[in-house]
């Protein structure tokens, strides 16, 4: 565990090292236009790019794209894939968040409620399956229907349950859903890892995607990610498959739809520190593959994963 934290202390704090470059990205202060190089806006296009695929466009092996924490969440999703996203020469490939937000979600408009009964209104999202409901960017608060349920169960002020392909939100006396800044899950995942090799996500925010805040979808390798909060997710915070290996450092997840953790055949997850709660669904849903925890692996089916472990 030492040598791990080492690890990521040195990787997060390394800055310019080997052929290693810094890309800097801003959703305010950016223009796409820009090289990525300094924070300022300079006549010379060296200013920060605005969008994470920009930046990801711009980068290479060993590289850093260090975003700017604003009060606007990044409205993307994306993906690492193959060599060019990995390490090189022992330095990892690194998304440093610096404490912003990945955000999934659309904002529903206010005309597409309507009227159910009581002060519930319901809306039909675009994309059936798996949804969330957030109320100010944050998760609002879920209400389970039943795998057999034969109508929405009841629901008090400001809570949500899906149901037949709806979601269902019960306003405040007085008020209308247009009253509120609601958003649902629209981006299907926020960050696909595939076939990559030492990399760090660090201090990000990952919420409101239909499917996983974070999919080590198959054979990524030395993942690391530390101090990561995925929250309001549809089927889970994070989730490991596919001969991946991820070590989760500092992490919180909590408030996804079917687990905080999910762990699929042939995967290898580490968790130190970190803090999976069961409030809307079981802290670690085991499928497969093998969980350290602190250094000794374990069985599925516990209720809490968390720091004081």
């Amino acid at each position: 565990m030492r040598a791990l934290c080492g690890f990521i202390l040195v990787s997060l704090t390394t800055v310019g090292a080997g052929f290693a470059r810094d890309i800097l990205v801003s959703n305010v202060a950016g223009d796409d236009l820009f090289t990525g190089q300094v924070w300022e806006r300079i006549p010379d296009g060296s200013g920060p790019v605005r969008t994470i695929a920009r930046a990801l466009r711009l980068a290479n092996a060993g590289d850093r794209v260090v975003l700017a924490k604003t009060a606007e969440p990044y409205r993307e999703s994306f993906s690492l894939v193959g060599s060019r996203y990995s390490g090189r020469f022992g330095q990892p490939f690194m998304i440093v968040g610096n404490g912003a937000i990945l955000d999934g979600s659309a904002a529903i408009p206010a005309d597409a409620w309507e009227y159910c009964q009581g002060q519930v209104f319901r809306f039909r999202p675009e994309e059936l399956g798996i949804q969330q409901l957030l109320l100010n960017d944050r998760p609002a608060l879920h209400v389970s229907a039943g795998l057999l349920a034969k109508e929405p169960p009841k629901l008090r002020p400001l809570q949500w349950s899906q149901w037949n392909g709806m979601i269902f939100f019960c306003v405040e006396k007085d008020r209308l859903p247009g009253d509120y800044r609601l958003s649902y899950a629209h981006k299907q995942t926020g960050i696909t890892l595939y076939q990559v090799e030492q990399v760090v996500i660090a201090d990000l925010i990952v919420q409101g995607f239909r499917l996983d805040g974070v999919n080590s979808f198959n054979s990524a390798r030395q993942v690391y990610l530390a101090r990561l909060t995925c929250r309001g997710n549809g089927r889970s915070g994070i989730t490991v498959g596919g001969a991946s290996t991820v070590t989760l450092e500092g992490c919180l997840a909590g408030n996804n739809g079917r687990s905080q953790l999910l762990t699929l055949p042939w995967s290898k997850t580490t968790v130190l520190a970190s803090n999976l709660l069961p409030m809307t669904a079981p802290a670690w849903v085991d499928e497969g593959g093998t969980l350290y925890l602190h250094g000794k692996a374990i069985q599925g089916g516990r209720e809490r994963i968390s720091a004081e472990e």
